[in-house]
């Protein structure tokens, strides 16, 4: 090297020690590592620095790996006072013997004595599903294959926990051998970060009394949270928290007349709301009502048209709201139109994959229908009114009738989510 290289390395080499002065006062240690790092490195083992190092914790063989599903868990309050936790887990056994799922308790991470629920027995295949999504029909996992497992918490609102993980008791693998034998397992895996995010805050997206939360959270059925689907390379819930809001009159009928045509339910043709202020991102104003009673061939609905005919509205902050099923020719925005709370974007109808006139509405995190994580509100006020009940509605499969209970005195209700089959009602203006 030349002098003037030499001279130049120099100047180099200051400037790069001046810049560690400028960092919180770590120069001091910057300039001792780099002076006497050689010298460090070639000293005996009697000179070196030496500080107590924990032993590392021995790895195990798991046969069943645990991942959580979507992006983000928010505790949402309820109408029955509690706070809900949903949220759900992908079992994948990896080892070459089938895997018998014998039991899985749900604790608080930071407390692991405390368990929050148990799944064994008929409760712990009824929340198992396959990645049809299909009911399973057992507790075992074959090699290779995956389960989806569903968790539903209902807490106080002062016992909700940071964090919460799973521990898994099954009949496994100990290691990879091709024909080890399944053997009792037990470990804590699939760890959920509860986040203390706020809700959205959503007005009411209908009028009027005797709306029906069906198909809703938060319940042992899984329904909308059933539908998983494979899109754009991933795995998505994006109906997590979705609503079918149906209505009842006075007597409890959803249907007065012919339930074969749309225009005897009650609540065919009403009025949907914007539900925050927002811009249009997509809408679809061009399919027929679907016969009540029947669903559409499934090899003629395609991923535009199963939800019939709908409307997408951006609200902000990553949000989206997504209605369904609108009566044709009713849909009044269209993609770029600004919208404000409270305007009418269309009619309740029956379009799409649907047997009877309903408005589907969920929140998720990206402008697609599907291809979404789907995310937790509450609705800013409404009135608690009746229950139907979950079982009996379950159990039929016709609409006829009277359904559900009404409360003496409705209880007035702020920034709650309308848990499954609740009648609300909803502000007339």
């Amino acid at each position: 090297m030349t002098t003037a290289g030499v001279q130049s390395f120099w100047r180099m080499r200051r400037r790069l020690l001046v810049g560690f002065v400028s960092m919180s006062g770590y120069a001091l240690a910057a300039t001792s590592f780099i002076a006497a790092g050689p010298a460090v490195a070639g000293a005996p083992k009697a000179m070196r620095a030496h500080s107590a190092t924990p032993a590392l914790p021995d790895d195990t063989f798991t046969p069943v790996v645990v991942q959580p599903l979507g992006t983000r868990h928010v505790a949402v309050p309820g109408t029955d006072g509690l706070v809900h936790v949903v949220y759900e887990l992908e079992l994948a056994n990896t080892k070459p013997a089938a895997a018998t799922l014998q039991r899985i308790d749900v604790l608080d991470a930071d407390h692991p004595s405390h368990v929050l629920a148990s799944y064994t027995g008929s409760s712990l295949v009824a929340s198992l599903r396959t990645l049809k999504p299909a009911p399973a029909d057992s507790a075992v996992i074959p090699f290779g294959a995956s389960r989806l497992f569903y968790v539903e918490l209902a807490l106080e609102p002062d016992a909700v926990p940071r964090a919460i993980t799973q521990r898994l008791r099954l009949l496994g693998a100990v290691n990879p051998g091709p024909t080890t034998p399944a053997t009792p397992l037990e470990y804590v895996a699939g760890r959920v970060d509860v986040a203390r995010a706020p809700l959205p805050v959503l007005a009411p997206p209908l009028r009027g009394p005797g709306w029906v939360a069906a198909n809703g959270c938060c319940n042992s059925g899984i329904v909308h949270r059933g539908s998983f689907q494979g899109v754009n390379g991933s795995l998505y819930d994006a109906q997590r928290f979705a609503i079918d809001w149906m209505r009842v009159n006075a007597k409890g009928e959803f249907v007065q007349g012919d339930p074969a045509d749309v225009n005897h339910y009650l609540d065919y043709g009403a009025k949907v709301y914007a539900v925050a202020d927002g811009t249009v991102v997509d809408a679809l104003d061009d399919l027929p009502d679907q016969p009540p009673g029947k669903l559409p061939d499934p090899t003629k609905i395609t991923l535009r048209t199963v939800d019939g005919n709908h409307v997408i509205i951006d609200m902000g902050h990553g949000l989206y709201v997504f209605y369904a099923h609108l009566r044709k020719g009713t849909v009044r925005v269209e993609r770029g139109d600004h919208v404000k709370a409270g305007e009418v974007i269309g009619e309740l109808g029956n379009s799409g994959n649907t047997s009877a006139p309903h408005l589907h509405i969920h929140v998720m995190d990206s402008p697609s229908a599907l291809a979404s994580d789907g995310l937790p509100y509450v609705i800013d006020r409404f009135d608690l009114s009746g229950q139907i009940d979950v079982e009996a509605f379950e159990k039929s499969d016709v609409l006829t009738g009277q359904w559900g209970k009404r409360l003496a005195k409705p209880i007035a209700e702020t920034d709650r989510f309308p848990l499954n089959l609740n009648i609300v009602d909803f502000p007339a203006r």
